[in-house]
């Protein structure tokens, strides 16, 4: 009995350091996918489509205003764009200038990421329609993702103003996306604090939830 009073009291000890520890150094659990950027299956720009096109984000996330989860677009909001842009400024001006120079007709400039996608919707470019309705999927890679016990709902922070960036940094300049946060329990807390000291005038007026049950339910 005396050893387990012992154990128990070393763990209780061990586990109240450690919040004690994490409310100044931002505790973590191991597995933190801070700085990880993978290859996705086409090379989308953040930094192009909300950067220098200032595409607002919920267009193609639009799940983050009404749900937990902001979702990966379908390859068809892809489209409404892209069925007719086909390749960049860049690529467009040096084949007007090449038939210039050659005294040729203008030929349908299609770059290869976008060809990507025309492949995944079955979009065919020789007869400008949809020639495949199975086409074949893209398979994104989830860049943040939070561990099974947590709850994250983007529609809570999305109503209450949070902008993407506190979470994702600044997407709009990143050719790849990557996880720029830690996203740990530490650093989710220290941002409600900030938001309930009244300091932060983005957020006058507002709380934000320091219960367990709330992310942990």
């Amino acid at each position: 009995m005396i050893r387990w009073n012992v154990s128990i009291l070393i763990c209780l000890t061990l586990i109240g350091g450690g919040l004690i520890y994490g409310r100044n150094v931002n505790l973590n659990v191991p597995g933190s996918n801070q700085g990880f950027a993978p290859q996705q299956p086409l090379a989308f720009s953040h930094r192009v489509h909300s950067g220098d096109l200032a595409i607002d984000c919920l267009y193609c996330h639009f799940g983050a205003e009404k749900s937990p989860r902001a979702g990966i677009p379908a390859a068809n909001t892809c489209m409404n764009c892209h069925k007719f842009v086909m390749a960049s400024w860049e690529q467009t001006k040096i084949e007007e200038l090449n038939a210039a120079e050659e005294k040729r007709d203008l030929q349908l400039v299609v770059s290869p990421e976008i060809k990507k996608l025309y492949d995944a919707v079955g979009y065919s470019t020789e007869s400008l329609a949809y020639a495949d309705t199975t086409g074949n999927n893209l398979e994104w890679l989830r860049v943040h993702d939070l561990p099974d016990f947590v709850f994250f709902d983007h529609s809570r922070h999305v109503i209450a103003d949070v902008a993407c960036q506190t979470c994702h940094g600044a997407v709009e300049t990143m050719e790849t996306v990557s996880q720029e946060s830690d996203l740990s329990m530490g650093w989710c807390i220290e941002c409600h604090r900030d938001v309930n000291s009244g300091d932060n005038p983005d957020f006058q007026g507002k709380y934000a939830s320091l219960s367990c049950a709330v992310c942990h339910y």
